[in-house]
């Protein structure tokens, strides 16, 4: 797998430092709201797990599976795989999200929950990767661990056909492991 890496974006200590730092904003943000914190699948599997336990106040974990990539690319077709089981009507709610690229999927996850009416709806991404945004979408994340670059990275739960997401790391994969 690492030979497949052009360069290392993001190393494993910059995350961690990042996510504590994500910990304590979101913990004095939600302090005495008992949040619903969920996760969209499959991508924000390391990132929740370690993010969830910097969330020091008592808070329920639920988890969505939102689809749309095909290989490298959005589909632009959305389909829930797996919807959330808490009922968020008048309750607090943090969407984690891995990367906020094309911002497809993020704005459905964000309309299908906020149909729900949650007293609060916020969104805290890992990587956000502004120059992929399609200009329709106006979804600004409330919490933000990177800005990246237009690239097609892996590593941190982040993949390429389901792989690379098990590095410790955000890596840049190279070209000709994805271009046939």
């Amino acid at each position: 797998m690492e030979q497949d890496i052009q360069e290392i974006l993001l190393t494993e200590e910059q995350i961690k430092t990042r996510i504590r730092e994500l910990g304590e904003e979101l913990t004095a943000q939600y302090a005495g709201k008992d949040p619903v914190i969920v996760g969209v699948l499959k991508g924000v599997v390391v990132f929740y797990a370690d993010m969830i336990r910097e969330i020091k106040v008592p808070c329920q974990m639920d988890f969505m599976w939102i689809s749309s990539y095909a290989g490298t690319s959005s589909t632009g077709k959305m389909e829930v795989k797996r919807d959330i089981s808490a009922d968020i009507k008048g309750r607090h709610v943090l969407i984690l999200e891995d990367i906020y690229d094309t911002g497809t999927s993020l704005d459905f996850t964000y309309r299908h929950l906020l149909a729900r009416e949650p007293a609060s709806l916020k969104i805290c991404t890992l990587l956000d990767k502004p120059e992929r945004r399609r200009p329709d979408i106006h979804l600004v994340p409330d919490y933000v661990g990177f800005t990246i670059p237009n690239a097609f990275v892996v590593g941190y739960g982040l993949d390429y056909n389901e792989h690379y997401r098990n590095l410790p790391y955000v890596g840049v994969l190279k070209p000709e492991a994805y271009e046939e």
